[in-house]
């Protein structure tokens, strides 16, 4: 096989859905806003009933029955919008001055161990993304195993305009999707976007109303955001936090190049800086957390890595995957149905990407976690190089390299052809397993993960790369040492995929 970078169309994808948050940005009316900061808490209420019966996003597995509970509240008061004070440059070192407040009312979605012994003390704050024009916890879901496992408290804040108003998609906001729980709600545009979060994060450390965790006792609160949530969380760390100074720890999980503009309008991105690397001058830690797909379009804000700033690089993996759909999509259809959002992928095309993404993510937040608290600073992770692939596996090259890709038994990439396919569909990678160039994608093409250009090259022979069974999970068992040792894996999750490997038939 060649080296190759198909490039053009995932990355198209990745565009579109990075940006896609930031299309409808509500107007600020000139007679509702004021020019003095503001400083008071938010003032938090519950909603009633409304006609669904349960908030949007409430997750279709039982959690009662994993120890959570989970609830929704109103957070409401005065947002303020920030502007740029001089020049901005790559740096990250933003400063802003405030500008016009306000009113504003949004709300929380919490989940919380029922049992506050089993609470860690640690809540993560999650900026929900909107690209496809309704709210989605895509962290929620990579993360899932790790947050309940551990005793996290996850809070998602409803701090964009198109989640609580509407955007283009079929339903108009949390606001159209029902009226009766969210017609109170007032959201006056993304320039206040990020004191929403702000406020968000201070209303769990001194509600000023019903507490949303129920009297547990918070030692830390991380803010985190993915895709394009993430520009936003870029620009909130660089110009935000250093004035808030909420938030004990920032993960960005699959950010591009340039942050969110600080306006909140799309046509402001050509005006920030290209690259927007992350400030190193915080007191508190940030963790930059990229996939395979992500890297094309934020590999020019590549920086080293310093006290209060680490970055992985994940090879394998997608910045949404067949994981964190699976998780996702029942709560999805629980609310949206038939209007959520959908990757499109063409018929005949390759299945979504299956790597490891969501044990990385376990690790990451764990590592951020204890950082945050006053620990060890984790270890970085080496860069993928996309343009160079394993002639044989179709693997990319360099970074942080899990089980599934130290020993593979399928490529998986977080590149794809997306002829045909839906904006979305490039988001999701692809795997092809070794079947024999068996299956209707092995056409070596664009379209085929292991061999995207002729002449053919055949797929790799698992019988020929593990001669028996034991040989496999030998391999798989070193590899997830490794990767433990490295501080890239959890042991929990390298104890499943050691266990996994031994359930397999793979090998001889």
């Amino acid at each position: 096989m060649r080296s190759f970078v198909r490039l053009r169309a995932g990355a198209v994808a990745l565009a579109v859905g990075a940006l896609a948050g930031f299309m409808t940005v509500a107007p600020v009316h000139a007679a509702a806003a004021t020019t003095a900061p503001a400083a008071a808490d938010p003032v938090i209420t519950t909603p009633s009933a409304g006609g669904h019966g349960f908030p949007f996003l409430a997750a279709a597995e039982d959690l009662k029955s994993l120890g959570y509970s989970e609830n929704e509240y109103f957070i409401g008061g005065t947002a303020t919008a920030y502007a740029k004070l001089g020049l901005w440059g790559s740096d990250g070192r933003w400063p802003v001055i405030p500008t016009v407040r306000a009113p504003y009312k949004t709300r929380i979605l919490v989940r919380r161990p029922s049992d506050p012994a089993k609470f860690n003390g640690t809540v993560v704050v999650e900026w929900l993304n909107v690209s496809g024009q309704i709210e989605l916890s895509p962290d929620y879901w990579f993360q899932r195993e790790e947050l309940l496992r551990k005793g996290y408290a996850w809070v998602g804040v409803s701090a964009q305009a198109v989640g609580v108003n509407g955007g283009l998609g079929q339903i108009h906001g949390l606001k159209g999707w029902d009226p009766a729980r969210y017609g109170s709600l007032l959201h006056p545009g993304d320039a206040f976007a990020y004191d929403i979060f702000t406020q968000a994060g201070r209303a769990l450390r001194s509600p000023n109303g019903p507490d949303p965790l129920a009297g547990l006792q918070v030692k830390t609160v991380l803010a985190d955001g993915e895709s394009q949530s993430a520009g936003f969380m870029t620009t909130y760390a660089n110009a935000v936090q250093p004035v808030a100074k909420v938030y004990d720890g920032l993960m960005i999980h699959s950010n591009s190049a340039v942050g969110a503009p600080i306006s909140g309008s799309l046509i402001d991105t050509a005006f920030m800086p290209n690259p927007s690397k992350i400030r190193t001058d915080l007191p508190v830690p940030t963790f930059v957390v990229l996939t395979e797909t992500d890297v094309p379009l934020a590999s020019a804000a590549r920086q080293p890595d310093t006290d209060s700033v680490v970055h992985w690089e994940l090879t394998g993996t997608s910045h949404g995957d067949q994981w964190a759909y699976d998780i996702g999509d029942p709560t999805v259809q629980k609310s949206a149905g038939d209007a959520a959002p959908a990757p499109d992928c063409a018929a005949g095309s390759a299945p979504f990407n299956d790597g490891p993404g969501h044990y990385s993510m376990n690790a990451a937040l764990r590592h951020l976690t204890t950082w945050a608290q006053g620990g060890a600073r984790p270890a970085g992770g080496g860069a993928i190089d996309t343009s160079k692939r394993d002639a044989a596996t179709g693997l990319a090259a360099g970074g942080i390299r899990l089980p599934d890709v130290a020993v593979p038994t399928r490529t998986l990439t977080g590149l794809r052809d997306t002829s045909g396919s839906g904006i979305f569909c490039g988001l999701y990678g692809a795997r092809d397993p070794w079947n024999a160039d068996a299956d209707a994608w092995d056409r070596h093409d664009a379209g085929d993960p292991s061999d995207p250009a002729s002449p053919r090259d055949a797929e790799p022979v698992l019988s020929k790369l593990y001669p028996t069974h034991d040989d496999y999970v030998a391999k798989v068992k070193t590899a997830a040492q490794t990767s433990v040792d490295g501080g890239y894996l959890l042991p929990e999750d390298a104890a499943a995929i050691v266990t996994a490997a031994q359930d397999s038939g793979i090998g001889g």
